[in-house]
């Protein structure tokens, strides 16, 4: 499962309200996040594109609608029921214009403390960066 929350050398603090779109891939990392630990489910899902794939170690999850159902038992009555996730960045680059890497340890602090690591591939589509590939184990 791939937790997220965006920490840098400085603390970023996500918004209040989801942006329209996201003028980066790591703003749209820490609006994800902050979805995640308020327990809104569709906010976490708005950084991933419609035709995103999603890589765990049981198998590949295809499609945006497919990937929130494998999310939708953590978020229950408004909270996220496996606690609070951050992620520490790894690396990040650009990979061209439209694409960039983001490679992090993610952490769940929750009943039971959970780390790994994510590879994120994110795609500018109009105005917005884009999840189209999560591999997290």
């Amino acid at each position: 499962m791939m937790p997220v929350v965006l920490m840098l050398a400085t603390a970023i603090v996500a918004p209040a309200a989801a942006p329209a779109a996201a003028s980066s891939p790591a703003a749209a990392l820490a609006d994800s996040v902050a979805g995640w630990n308020t327990g809104s489910l569709d906010r976490f899902m708005a950084a991933y594109a419609e035709d995103a794939i999603y890589v765990t170690s049981k198998g590949v999850v295809r499609g945006k609608p497919t990937i929130a159902e494998h999310y939708a038992p953590s978020f229950v009555g408004g909270t996220n029921t496996r606690g609070k996730l951050t992620i520490e960045p790894l690396v990040e680059r650009p990979i061209d214009a439209r694409h960039h890497l983001l490679i992090g340890r993610w952490t769940l602090h929750g009943p039971q403390m959970q780390t790994g690591l994510t590879t994120l591939i994110f795609e500018r589509r109009g105005s917005a960066w884009r999840i189209m590939s999560d591999h997290s184990s």
